[in-house]
């Protein structure tokens, strides 16, 4: 079970420095503020904030109360109010209604505005707007907001001195677990991919500029994807910008892999059948934790549980296929039960030892076990009741590519019967991408269908669908091939490469079959996949599907390089790089050229983690993820949904 680490496995680098870091920033910030005031935390933030800083840590640094960021008037009696917000313009009009409240009110406060990761100058905008922050003034009695050199012409401006002051916490890297560091910026994906709003390339950049800061430049960068690209081409120039202070320093990484979650969506969009990612898509693990309800806990209580390495249950069973997950829990009930019976014959001595250095680590142990017993039985009920096989079966089709009328049938059914809005997106979706898209018949019939059942409401939710690429209607096959064609004839080579890249674009085609077959992604069916003793990573698919997304990285890696993936990059439609020894490899230590970070534009799956921790594993490789935010199927939808539950 639990794919222990070679014993020759490089050691991690101690990401908890990332954490020491944000600490310390983050007190220096609310030092700056100097006496009592009330913190107000936007909900987002709440969760990453108490990983890094708990209420206590907070009270010792003079916040008195705290608040959470929402549409409700505000009872502060404090003299000093501090934000903690991400840089959103909505968050910026309800600090500018606070504000001005009290204004009106006639009572004077300070007020500090902390953006986390980063402050945008559109949001200082809406604040000088406001007439709250800058050098903006207020009209006394027709309301505008005028220049302060007016004041020379109009006397009769009234000027407030603004007792705003903005700041920012540049927190983007928190570590979830010792191989895990997410961004927690779960609105990247729709900014990016569907609305292509770049504000977070240089958050990106400028977390991957930190790294290489803290544990040395990176022998070999590799990636694929126009936000790759982007990130990489930012993250070297505020390299170049200070590469003396690197320059020299051994690396303790040594390859990095950046990646677009548009590059491969077929593994996001599929069922999660890991042990982790089951307990992510069945009771959604946020920052690093899960909310187990009273049917887990056996109690009338729900219960908070970290879900990291320092679980020695959980970390025992994480990456494993669901169906070995039990057998396993059940051994290791009895193991503990005989650990326990051990007491029975012991003298006092012997009894006194045990109680002191045993006992609490069993009790420990035992609540974690039953917790995991329970999670697990809460999944297998749910599953039942949604007919979980038959669901595998249909994703398994479309995989393969058979049955895909049958498939269609069963995805008409589900919407039918009503039984998620985002289960039959989901389904749609995924049988578009393997399909290149649908026929036009099907595409009008499956939309029809979804907007009887569920709602005209969702229309909408279809054109992002479609914007993205996710869920797109068939044209034929050489249209814009023929267009390509024309244009190439009329401009040199270099604008015709640019201009065929922009209708690859429009044209989002996923080209899945072709992929697949390329890169051996369905296993051969010669004999029954041994889901106990997997042979590859598809044992995260049940044996069915090998990542798409780790496929690539593990080619890439093995070649050093593209070279041999061309026809497989262009079918990706390009956007890739590798820019390898830059540094000697005689001044890299060997273990951090067995060390990966993989980073994720746009979110990871738990399943995709547990499939390159497997083939780490298998090729002597330890990786390290760095995502936007941990995602999956239902995360996905519900990103590109403009019906909000």
């Amino acid at each position: 079970m639990a794919f222990p680490h070679r014993p020759d496995a490089p050691e991690l680098p101690d990401f908890s420095m990332l954490k020491r870091l944000a600490r310390d920033q983050l007190i220096y910030l609310l030092e700056q503020l100097p006496g009592k005031k009330d913190l107000f935390i936007e909900a987002d933030l709440m969760s990453p904030l108490d990983r890094i800083a708990n209420v206590s840590i907070l009270k010792q640094h003079e916040v008195d109360k705290l608040y959470k960021v929402e549409n409700k008037p505000v009872f502060s009696t404090s003299e000093q109010l501090c934000f903690l917000v991400r840089p959103r313009i909505r968050n910026m009009r309800y600090i500018a209604n606070l504000v001005n409240a009290d204004k009106m009110a006639g009572r004077s406060r300070k007020y500090k505005v902390i953006f986390s990761p980063q402050k945008f100058y559109a949001c200082e905008m809406v604040l000088e707007e406001e007439g709250i922050y800058g050098a903006l003034c207020m009209v006394s009695y027709h309301g505008w907001l005028e220049d302060s050199s007016c004041q020379h012409c109009h006397p009769w401006l009234l000027f407030t001195p603004t007792d705003v002051s903005c700041d920012e916490w540049a927190f983007s890297l928190l570590p979830l677990d010792v191989d895990l560091l997410s961004m927690e910026l779960p609105e990247f994906f729709r900014d990016y991919f569907l609305e292509g709003n770049q504000r977070w390339i240089n958050t990106v950049a400028q977390a991957l500029h930190l790294i290489s800061n803290l544990y040395g430049p990176f022998a070999n960068c590799y990636g694929i994807g126009r936000c790759a690209k982007m990130v990489y081409e930012m993250w070297r120039e505020l390299e170049e910008e200070e590469e003396g202070e690197i320059k020299g320093r051994k690396p303790e990484i040594g390859h990095i892999f950046l990646l677009d979650r548009d590059v491969d969506f077929v593994t996001a969009l599929c069922s999660q059948v890991v042990y982790e990612g089951l307990v992510d898509d069945t009771f959604r693990i946020k920052c690093g934790s899960v909310d187990f309800g009273p049917d887990v806990t056996s109690s009338d209580k729900s219960l908070k549980v970290l879900l990291n390495a320092q679980d020695k249950v959980f970390n025992e069973i994480r990456n494993e296929h669901f169906s070995n997950v039990f057998g396993f829990l059940s051994q290791k009930a009895r193991n503990l039960q005989a650990q326990y019976d051990r007491r029975r014959g012991m003298d006092i001595k012997q009894m006194k030892n045990f109680v002191s250095q045993e006992l609490k680590g069993l009790k420990q142990e035992h609540r974690l076990l039953s917790l995991h017993i329970g999670a697990c039985e809460s999944i297998m009920k749910k599953k039942t009741k949604q007919d979980f096989q038959e669901l595998i079966k249909t994703e398994h089709a479309l995989l393969e590519g058979f049955n895909i009328r049958e498939s269609t049938s069963y995805i008409e059914e589900h919407i039918d019967r009503q039984v998620s809005p985002i289960e039959s997106l989901r389904l749609m979706c995924l049988l578009s991408i393997t399909e290149n898209g649908l026929v036009p018949k099907d595409y009008r019939s499956l939309k029809t269908q979804y907007l009887q059942s569920y709602g005209p409401e969702h229309l909408l939710t279809f054109s992002n669908l479609r914007r993205t690429g996710l869920l797109t209607e068939q044209v034929p096959g050489d249209t814009l091939t023929a267009v390509e064609n024309k244009v190439s004839k009329l401009v040199t080579d270099k604008a015709a490469g640019k201009i065929t890249d922009a209708f690859s674009s429009l044209a989002k085609r996923s080209n899945f079959r072709g992929i697949s077959k390329k890169l051996g992604l369905i296993p051969r069916g010669d004999s029954e996949y041994d889901l106990k003793v997997p042979r590859d990573m598809a044992y995260v698919f049940s044996g069915a599907y090998i990542p798409l997304s780790c496929r690539i990285i593990e080619q890439v890696l093995e070649r050093k390089s593209w070279l041999g993936l061309e026809e497989v990059v262009r079918l990706l439609n390009g956007n890739e790089f590798a820019v390898t020894d830059t540094i000697p490899e005689e001044n890299a230590p060997s273990d951090s050229l067995r060390l990966v970070l993989v980073v994720f534009l746009g979110g990871c799956t738990f399943s995709e983690i547990s499939a390159l921790r497997f083939l780490g594993r298998e090729r002597g490789y330890r990786f390290i993820f760095l995502t936007t935010a941990v995602t999956n199927s239902a995360r996905l939808m519900e990103a590109m949904s403009e019906v909000k539950t």
